[in-house]
Formats: C-alpha cells, structure tokens, sequence
C-alpha cells in the first residue's frame, strides 16, 4: 500500500526518533539558583534516570528551611520515564517507516499528552516539595512557601529561582514542534476535509494555545517590589535598606537583577556580565510616592550630591519632569537622562 506521508517527512520522523533516545543522556531540565553568597551560582540537573548539579549544596540549603532532601531513589519519575522515553522514539521510529497520516496524528497526540502529563507531575513535585516544610526547621518564615517556578523565574527569600528547559528539554520540544508542524502540514495539504480529523484540531489547537501561553508568561515578567531587609543588592551585595534609590533589569528570559543604587546597576552593566542583547528592559523605583517602578526610558532623573543615596551613585528617578521639579529645586541638583548614565 502506497505511504501517505511524503520521503522527507519519513526521514524526518526517523530522525527525530533518533533524537529523542539522546534525551536519555542529557539533562532534561534545569534550576539555577543565585544569591549573594553564591555569586557563581548553584544549578540542579533534571535527567531521566538521576539528578545532577549542585544537589549536595542544595540539599544543605533546604535543610535549613525545612524542605525535603533530594534523592533520585525517592522519585518513581526516574525509573520509568527513560522506558518511556524509548518507548515514545519507537513510536516515532514506526510512524516514520510506514508512513501513515493517521499513524502520524495519533503519534502526535500522544506526545502531547504525554508532555501535558509531564509538565503537571513536575508542578505536583515542586508543589509537595515548596509547601510540605519541616515545622522544626532552622529557618520559618510565615505564609511562605518555596516551591520553584514551573517555567521562568521567582523570588525565594534571598534566592532568585530560575526554572528552564536544558539539552534534554529542548530537544523535546523541538520533536514536538516538528511533529506538530508535519501534522499541519498534512492537514493542509489534504483535498478531504474528513482527514482533518476533530480530535487532531483539538490537540493542534491546545498546542499552540501552550506555546503561545509559555512565551506569553515569559514576554509579560514585571518587576518585582524590593523588600527592604530581605532583597541583597546583586553588584555590592548589601541589604537594601532606602527604598527610594533601587533598580531592577529584567532579561529577555525573564530574570530579576535587583539593585538597590544607580551605581551599582551601572557597575553591573559596564561589568560585561551580561550582554547588552539580553536585556529585556531596566526599571528604577520612584524616589516619590509609593516608590512604583518606572522605565529607564520613560524616567526623568536627577543627579545631586545631596541626595545621600546608598552606594553614592546619588541619582533619583521620578515618574516625570513635573514630579522632578520641586526636589530638584530643594536640592540644587542638575537633570540627567539615561543615555548620558549609560555611556560606556
């Protein structure tokens, strides 16, 4: 019988198949953790059969706040998951050599269920971790939780948590896509609208609903209020104590950069640490009113000796010009804009 899918598409099933047993090697996803006593970083490694990184450093941390160590051995995850990896590249290895549509969207949905099953065990087990604390732990602070984010990235006390697909992850989410677009493909390129099946457009469409709430999610991080006492300064590593002088960057994955004076935050960008190209956008705080955030580019600055900021960057932004004027006349100071800050 004659296949339904085109030469290329077969080969390129094959491949992805291929691609997926490689998934049993590297680390399906990651954790980065990053605070003022660890400027390098600490990272936990998701992979299918253990976890790797700093596990022991981490474990040592959660200890203190009442979490639940880790250990592979306790997650049923990691000794099913690598046979169900294999069992899914067979899958798509089957769908490639007969070459079936129907072969091909039943591959396809159950992918999908697969990765939505996936996703929600992960929250579970980041939820169960976060919340079930050790009420004799060294370290309570009340109402707090610490469960890690599913994707992207949050604040945990000191500890800016940041949750991403690794090699693993995202060779997944290339077979998806990839399977996803020959489905379309397909689906376009029939004459009969019976192939466009209704369960097939269900999952097409959940799909990309998905991708487009994920990068949503990742295109819409604000800023987050600093926590006087609580929130370090990522360039000098104080405490923030004047909540009248702080700025955060905001990158293009979603991660916080807190400060808490101008000086640092141009330190930290002249540093080099982090590319210009990866800056999603910066904020300051309002040196008035509730200290709301306000963006570097839409902020009218002033620059005074007088104001005593922190780190003796001594610049305060205001919402506008208007809101400016009259600190600005009590303390002699001169306005500034943020390309002149900025200048290398």
């Amino acid at each position: 019988m004659k296949s339904n899918l085109k030469i290329w598409m077969r080969v390129l099933l094959v491949v992805c198949a291929v691609a997926l047993l490689s998934v049993l090697v590297f680390p399906i996803w990651q954790i980065q953790l990053a605070a003022p006593q660890y400027p390098e970083g600490l990272v936990l490694l998701i992979y299918a059969s253990k976890l790797g990184g700093n596990v022991d450093i981490i474990n040592g941390l959660n200890h203190y706040i009442g979490m639940k160590t880790l250990h592979a051995e306790d997650f049923i995850e990691f000794t099913v998951l690598r046979y169900i990896i294999i069992a899914y590249a067979l899958l798509i290895l089957i769908t490639g050599v007969v070459g079936k549509r129907k072969l091909l969207n039943a591959t396809f949905a159950a992918f999908v269920v697969f990765g939505i099953v996936a996703m929600v065990d992960f929250w579970k087990w980041e939820y169960d971790y976060g919340h079930n604390l050790d009420s004799d732990a060294a370290i309570k602070v009340p109402g707090m939780a610490y469960q890690p984010p599913l994707l992207g990235y949050k604040q945990l006390l000191n500890f800016g948590a940041y949750s991403i697909p690794d090699i693993g992850g995202w060779i997944f989410i290339g077979v998806g896509a990839i399977l996803l677009t020959l489905v379309v493909l397909e689906i376009r390129a029939s004459k009969a609208k019976k192939l466009s099946t209704p369960l097939t457009n269900k999952v097409v469409a959940i799909v990309v609903m998905f991708f487009v709430a994920a990068t949503i999610a990742s295109c819409n991080v604000k800023p987050q209020p600093l926590q006087l006492g609580k929130d370090n300064c990522y360039f000098c590593k104080m405490t923030v104590s004047d909540p009248r002088f702080g700025a955060e960057i905001i990158t293009n994955k979603g991660k916080i950069y807190k400060f808490d004076d101008m000086h640092c935050l141009l330190a930290f960008l002249k540093s080099g640490e982090l590319p210009s190209k990866e800056i999603k956008d910066v904020y300051f705080v309002s040196f008035e009113g509730n200290h709301d955030f306000v963006k570097a580019s839409d902020a009218s600055l002033l620059k005074s000796d007088n104001l005593h900021s922190p780190m003796n960057g001594n610049v305060a932004a205001f919402v506008n010009a208007d809101s400016m004027r009259q600190t600005m006349e009590q303390l002699k100071g001169t306005r500034v804009t943020w390309k002149e800050l900025n200048v290398d």
